[in-house]
């Protein structure tokens, strides 16, 4: 009953936190247009805001940019020859292949920061002949967008994975434990089973050993008796076997 209850408990409060995590995803999924300055130069480019750990974020995002340079996957690749180099959150790939942009090679400037909101993750994408921008390119610009939003959805999914696990584990833990004490139970029960009939078993030895000691103390009286009969009759011998000696005596 407690392990049913503790999985109904927390099944709502994974409802709830689901809950939270799609209305901060529709609150925060909406990708802007703004220039953010990387080593001293100011870019235009998009930005997204992230309600996640910053720490979380950059792994990933380094993480994304690292895999795809090693060839066609879903959604964006970076070819072979790109490189990706970091510095206080800034990375910046040469050569990235960006097939849903452009077919042609581009240069990535992207940052990840903290900020009080949670993470804010921007990146610049050079084209050669223009910077990505939503009046200049908007074909690119939609394609960019949805490469992001694309990237912080898979994050939010991730971490309520993560969440879930975290709270299936609870359940786990929890489930051992009222096991647990439904074994300890289980356990003390049988125990006083066995002392129950440890006691009977007692009582009744006790009841024979009184109906014998009983029987003892009768077997007593009756030896008693049958000693003091044997001695009137051991007396009478004598007396008889002294008559018949004086009888002897009396023959010439």
């Amino acid at each position: 009953m407690e392990g049913k209850r503790t999985r109904v408990i927390t099944g709502m409060l994974l409802f709830l936190f689901w809950g939270m995590a799609t209305a901060a995803w529709a609150q925060r999924s909406a990708v802007e247009e703004t220039e953010v300055e990387v080593n001293g130069i100011s870019r235009k480019g998009q930005r997204i805001m992230i309600q996640l750990d910053s720490k979380v974020v950059e792994k990933a995002w380094a993480t994304f940019l690292k895999e795809k340079s090693g060839g066609t996957v879903k959604g964006p690749s970076i070819l072979p020859t790109a490189k990706a180099q970091a510095g206080k959150g800034i990375y910046a790939v040469e050569k990235a292949q960006l097939d849903t942009i452009s077919r042609n090679p581009i240069r990535i400037f992207s940052k990840v920061e903290a900020i009080k909101q949670g993470t804010m993750l921007w990146w610049s994408l050079d084209m050669g002949n223009a910077y990505l921008g939503k009046k200049e390119t908007p074909r690119e610009w939609a394609s960019g967008a949805a490469i992001l939003q694309q990237f912080a959805r898979n994050l939010y999914k991730q971490d309520v994975q993560a969440q879930v696990q975290d709270a299936e584990r609870v359940v786990n833990n929890t489930q051992a434990k009222a096991d647990l004490v439904v074994r300890e139970a289980n356990e003390i029960q049988t125990k006083i089973t066995k002392n129950q009939q440890r006691k009977l078993e007692l009582e009744a030895a006790l009841a024979a050993n009184a109906k014998e000691l009983e029987q003892l103390n009768k077997d007593v009286q009756q030896n008693l008796k049958q000693q003091e009969t044997n001695k009137k009759e051991l007396e009478n011998m004598r007396h008889a076997v002294e008559i018949v000696k004086a009888k002897m005596d009396k023959i010439d």
